[in-house]
């Protein structure tokens, strides 16, 4: 299987069917999926903003949460380096967040999927 890195964007638009979610689907496959703990925390934030949109949608919402990134999730989550991080963020001119996740692929050796257009940039 291949390694490859997933960010926030990524796995929110597959979660969510968002726009983008095919293409991010195509990357996934056959793919050993790559994460640092900090994404459980960026998509929990994006499904509480889209559960204080519409609060109708919160049950399912968090159910699609917990299944994503909970204990049946085949993510493989990992720790990163903060002082690597930062000296990444530095040099890219990236957030510390979007930084992790390219860390993590280059300490890997994996593919980025990503949606972020500024991330996106900085892997080219």
């Amino acid at each position: 299987m291949t390694p490859v890195v997933i960010d926030a964007s990524a796995l929110a638009a597959l979660l969510f069917q968002e726009p983008g979610f095919e293409r991010v689907a195509t990357r996934l496959r056959a793919a050993a999926v790559h994460a640092p703990v900090l994404l459980k925390f960026e998509l929990t934030n994006v499904a509480l903003m889209k559960a204080r949109r519409t609060p109708g949608l919160a049950p399912a919402l968090f159910t699609m949460l917990a299944e994503s990134i909970g204990q049946r999730s085949d993510i493989l989550w990992h720790d990163v380096d903060a002082v690597d991080v930062a000296l990444v963020a530095k040099a890219t001119g990236l957030s510390a967040y979007d930084a992790s996740y390219l860390w993590l692929a280059g300490a890997l050796g994996a593919d980025l999927v990503t949606l972020d257009k500024k991330l996106a940039a900085a892997i080219e």
